[in-house]
C-alpha cells in the first residue's frame, strides 16, 4: 500500500510537471505541435493595442423595436468587421442605445472607425420621378472589378432588384437622352456618385459603379454594400487608441508582478505549513493549469483586469488552503492522528470555504451580466478562478495529502504545521 501510494504521488507530480512545462514552453512530437499557452490566448485591446469606439443610436424607439434596431446594428458592424479582415473584434451593447466596438491590433484607427461607422446607404434613383428603384438590400453580390481599364464596383441584384431595375431602365430610356429624366442616379450615403444616361432596358440584374476609385476604395465600398446599411443614424460619443507598445509594457509588468507574487506565496506556504504547504503548492500549480486551459478552450480574451482577477483568485485559492490547514493544526493539537486530522480539518473548513467563494461567485456573475468591456473580462476570469480554486483546494489538496500520509514517510506532526 505504501509503495502504491508513493507511485501514484510521484506519478501525479510527474504529470503536473510535464503539463506545466508543456503549457509554458510548448511541445513537438513528430509532426504534432502543442503551442505554449501564451501563444493561444487572445489578448484584449489594453494588451495588444488597437482602437475602441462607442456609438449612440439616434432614435426615439423604445422596447422591442429599439432592441431590434440595436441587434441589426450590431450585426451590420460584425459583417463589416469580418469583410474588412479585422480580427478578434468585440462588439457589445452598452445600456439602451450605445454600442461599444473594440478592434485589437488595428494600426490605422481613424480608417477603421470610418469604415465600420459609415452609413453605406446605396440607392438607385430614377431621374424621371425621383423614385428609389433598388437599394443595397437588393444587392446579393458586390465586389471590386476591372472594366475598360478602370477599377469599378460590380453589383449583382437579387430577383426582385433585377426586375425593378429592368423596368426602371426601360422607362427612363424613352426620355430625351441627356436630360435628367433619362438618368439613373446612383446614390451612396446621400451623395450622388454617378448619374449615367440610359439608352435601353438593362436586364440580367447587373450594374457597375465607377468613380475613379483606387482598388482599395473599391474593395471597401463593395464590402460596405455587402454588409448592408445601418438601420439607424449613429453618433460617435467616445473613441480611443491604445498603442501596441503601451499594451506590451503593461502585459510584461503584469506578468512580472504575477510571477513575483506567486513565488512569494509558494515560499510562504512551504515554510509555514511544511508538508501541507508543499501539497498546496502542487495543487496551486494544478489550479493555474486549469484556469489557463479553460481560458484557451473558451477562446476568451485576456485583458489587464483579467490578469488582476487571476492574481486575486490565486490569493483566494491559497486562502482556502490556509483555512483547511489551520483546521488541520487544531485537530492535530487535539491529539488526533494525521489521517483523522486531515478528514476532520477538511470537513470543518468546507462550509467556510463554500460560503466565502459562493458569495464572491455571485458578485462575479452580477459583474459579468451588467458590466461592459474590461469589467466583463475581470468577472469572467474571477468566476473561472473561483470554481477552479474550490476544486483544487477541496479535492486535489485532500487527495494528495492522503496519498502522502499513506506513504508513511513520517508521523511527525510538526511537519504538518502543528
Amino acid at each position: 500500500m505504501k509503495m502504491k501510494n508513493a507511485i501514484i504521488f510521484l506519478l501525479v507530480l510527474a504529470i503536473v510537471g510535464f503539463a506545466t512545462y508543456t503549457a509554458f514552453y510548448g511541445l513537438q512530437i513528430g509532426d504534432k505541435t502543442i503551442n505554449p499557452v501564451q501563444d493561444s490566448i487572445k489578448q484584449g485591446l489594453d494588451l495588444r493595442g488597437g482602437v475602441y469606439v462607442v456609438y449612440e443610436a439616434k432614435t426615439d424607439e423604445t422596447g422591442a423595436e429599439l432592441d431590434k434596431i440595436m441587434h441589426q446594428t450590431i450585426e451590420v458592424f460584425r459583417r463589416r468587421v469580418d469583410a474588412f479582415g479585422l480580427t478578434e473584434p468585440s462588439i457589445v451593447r452598452e445600456g439602451d442605445k450605445r454600442i461599444r466596438v473594440e478592434l485589437p491590433g488595428v494600426e490605422n484607427a481613424q480608417e477603421a472607425i470610418d469604415l465600420i461607422g459609415r452609413t453605406a446607404q446605396l440607392k438607385f434613383v430614377a431621374g424621371d420621378n425621383e423614385e428609389v428603384v433598388v437599394t443595397g438590400n437588393n444587392v446579393k453580390k458586390s465586389e471590386a472589378a476591372y472594366s475598360e481599364g478602370q477599377v469599378v464596383v460590380s453589383l449583382e441584384f437579387d430577383m426582385e432588384g433585377a426586375n425593378k431595375f429592368a423596368e426602371a431602365t426601360e422607362r427612363v430610356a424613352k426620355n430625351t437622352y441627356g436630360s435628367k429624366e433619362n438618368k439613373i442616379f446612383i446614390v451612396l450615403d446621400d451623395e450622388v456618385i454617378q448619374d449615367p444616361n440610359v439608352t435601353g432596358k438593362i436586364t440580367g440584374g447587373r450594374a457597375q459603379i465607377s468613380g475613379r476609385y483606387t482598388e482599395e476604395e473599391a474593395v471597401n465600398i463593395a464590402a460596405l454594400i455587402r454588409a448592408g446599411g445601418l438601420p439607424v443614424d449613429l453618433d460617435e460619443v467616445q473613441s480611443s487608441t491604445i498603442t501596441a507598445t503601451l499594451g506590451v509594457n503593461a502585459l510584461n509588468r503584469s506578468v512580472r508582478a504575477a510571477q513575483i507574487g506567486l513565488m512569494l506565496v509558494l515560499i510562504f506556504m512551504l515554510v509555514y505549513y511544511r508538508i501541507p504547504g508543499l501539497v498546496a503548492n502542487v495543487a496551486l500549480t494544478v489550479y493555474i493549469l486549469i484556469v489557463l486551459g479553460v481560458f484557451v478552450a473558451f477562446n476568451a480574451t485576456l485583458t489587464l483586469p483579467g490578469i488582476a482577477a487571476l492574481i486575486l483568485s490565486v490569493g483566494m485559492a491559497v486562502d482556502a488552503n490556509v483555512i483547511i490547514f489551520e483546521r488541520l493544526k487544531e485537530e492535530l493539537r487535539a491529539g488526533k492522528t494525521v489521517r483523522a486530522a486531515i478528514d476532520a480539518g477538511f470537513k470543518r473548513a468546507l462550509k467556510a470555504i463554500l460560503d466565502s467563494n459562493i458569495t464572491t461567485l455571485i458578485a462575479g456573475v452580477v459583474l459579468y451580466q451588467f458590466g461592459t468591456g474590461p469589467i466583463r473580462g475581470f468577472a469572467l476570469m474571477l468566476m473561472i478562478g473561483i470554481l477552479a480554486s474550490m476544486f483544487t483546494a477541496v479535492v486535489v489538496t485532500k487527495f494528495l495529502l492522503k496519498l502522502f500520509v499513506g506513504m508513511n514517510v513520517t508521523k511527525n506532526s510538526k511537519l504538518f504545521g502543528a
